[in-house]
């Protein structure tokens, strides 16, 4: 049985971290450019996306998730799993083309959110985009504490900070673009280490074959089935917002990289991510971790590496370093561009954002460490944003043009208020209806709650927009009856220019003009915010 010592672990630790800065730095220095701190799109070609891609979906919290859910819900929960991580690579190579017409010059979803909705969209947007990404931060801190305690005898704080100060260091001083780069070679990294260590497991670890049948691991169940559904509308809908992803996505250097870019990130993140799930049931395969186990489904992986040489746990401490720079990094350099773009509407000196992201990172990291359940922390984002997206991409279809901020703010809140709604009524109990707008049941307990929840969530936000939209047409119709005007709630048309469509512009002069006099009409007593 492997062991690796103190001084071992601190011997693998910092010199990776110092690697990793001064790689970075020298990066930096060689490709750093004031036009790509933000941004740099339509520069990359498809398989730097495609790692990038990978890089921005798969963080060290994979080690206990993935298990886990093979652990509780064998094959069929974690083949779930894993593909509802990587097909959604496809809502980018299809959905990216048409956002990055609409919006050239932008860099993010919520550039478009603010054109097509107004500018209180845009900041609602905006908020779910960064509690999205600051929860995504908090989480990563959680694996990595998780990791290193698991792994090692030393304490997690002094590594988590060191890796804060590294990846906020060089991110300050490259940017996305440096992000970008460093992703791409860490990416590379990790599957060599990822090589070596699957096949020292499968060198050193031994599995009962008779334990197989037996386990059940390999059928269908009621929660597998229900996973079908709850996973893919929690990470299709999660994806949107994720300002990583959609900086890569305007990156790419013609929509042509960025369906090959996207293709041969769904293939390397549902391999890599099945790959780490499977450990969860050959560790019951070996005898080692029981079906279902409530002390040791997350730590799956880790009780298959403790029956390894040292050497093995090395390489993982160091595949378990690079994977988290790589993945906060990403994570640091949204939140820069989306407060940037979003908030300050890229008219506030970059060093002033630079020190409000390293100001986060306190937070970030004292709440990552109280932090329990990662998995948890992901479902959460998922109600948020299964709740909020929905609604919002109806006005990417023509014949939606209708909607406004009313419908989209008013049905986000409405489907967050659903989920409350559906679970006290589900539980008999409102404490119970609000516990489960956090899921703090969790997905495994045997009940329909979790489930219903991500079924209320998409369906209550629409109900809830529609609702919004005809009370505003009450109200438009009535205020038209009073004036004598004519109801055109239903004819105010975004419409765009075919030679300006096929030259990138989201709206002509006209189009500008209609709209903003369109949405006071129909809003009445809309702000000028909202057309803005």
């Amino acid at each position: 049985m492997g062991h690796l010592s103190v001084q071992a672990a601190h011997g693998i630790l910092w010199p990776t971290y110092v690697v990793v800065l001064i790689s970075a730095l020298a990066v930096a220095y060689w490709c750093s450019d004031s036009k790509t701190f933000l941004s740099a799109n339509r520069t990359q070609k498809a398989i730097p996306l495609a790692f990038n891609f990978l890089a921005s979906s798969v963080g060290v919290g994979a080690l206990s998730t993935f298990p886990k859910i093979a652990n509780v819900d064998g094959l069929q929960g974690l083949l779930v799993y894993a593909l509802s991580c990587g097909l959604p690579m496809f809502l980018f190579a299809f959905l990216g083309p048409r956002i990055r017409k609409k919006v050239p010059d932008g860099f993010v979803l919520t550039e478009w959110v603010f054109q097509r909705y107004g500018y209180v969209c845009g900041l609602y947007m905006s908020a779910c985009t960064i509690l999205t990404l600051f929860l995504f931060m908090v989480s990563e801190i959680a694996s990595l504490k998780y990791c290193i305690e698991t792994l090692t005898s030393i304490k997690a704080l002094p590594v988590i900070i060191v890796e804060c100060v590294v990846t906020t260091i060089y991110t300050s001083f490259g940017g996305f673009r440096i992000s970008f780069l460093t992703d791409t070679l860490q990416v590379s990294i990790v599957f060599v280490l990822l090589i070596i260590v699957a096949s020292a497991m499968g060198k050193y670890v031994e599995v009962d074959t008779s334990k197989i049948g037996p386990s059940g691991l390999l059928k269908g169940s009621k929660l597998g089935y229900q996973l079908i559904y709850i996973l893919v509308v929690a990470v299709f809908t999660n994806d949107f917002f994720m300002s990583g992803l959609w900086l890569r996505t305007f990156a790419a250097r013609t929509d042509k990289d960025l369906l090959i870019g996207c293709s041969i990130s769904f293939f390397l993140i549902t391999a890599v991510l099945t790959v780490i799930g499977v450990t969860g049931f050959i560790a019951v395969w070996a005898g080692l971790v029981q079906v279902y186990d409530p002390e040791l489904s997350d730590s799956c992986f880790f009780v298959l590496l403790a029956q390894m040489p040292s050497w093995v746990m090395g390489f993982v401490l160091v595949f378990v370093a690079v994977l988290s720079t790589c993945t906060l990094d990403t994570l640091q350099s949204a939140l820069v561009s989306t407060i940037s773009n979003d908030i300050f509407r890229n008219k506030l000196p970059l060093l002033y954002v630079r020190g409000m992201v390293a100001v986060i990172m306190v937070p970030v990291v004292v709440v990552g460490l109280i932090a329990q359940d990662v998995l948890s922390i992901y479902l959460i984002v998922d109600l948020l944003s299964s709740s909020v997206v929905p609604v919002l991409m109806l006005g990417l279809f023509k014949y939606c043009d209708f909607m406004t901020a009313w419908e989209v703010i008013g049905g986000g809140l409405g489907g967050i208020l659903s989920v409350w709604i559906f679970g006290s009524v589900y539980y008999n109990s409102t404490k119970e209806g609000g516990r489960l707008l956090l899921i703090s049941n969790g997905l495994y307990n045997d009940d329909w709650g979790a489930f219903g929840a991500f079924v209320v969530a998409p369906f209550g936000g629409i109900i809830f927009g529609l609702a919004v939209l005809a009370v505003r047409c009450a109200i438009v119709y009535f205020r038209c009856r009073y004036n004598n005007t004519d109801f055109e709630v239903f004819k105010a048309k975004h419409t765009y220019k075919k030679d300006q469509e096929e030259s990138g512009s989201l709206f002509d002069t006209q189009s500008k003009t209609n709209y903003t006099t369109n949405t006071l009409e129909v809003a009445g007593t809309a702000s000028n915010s909202l057309t803005k």
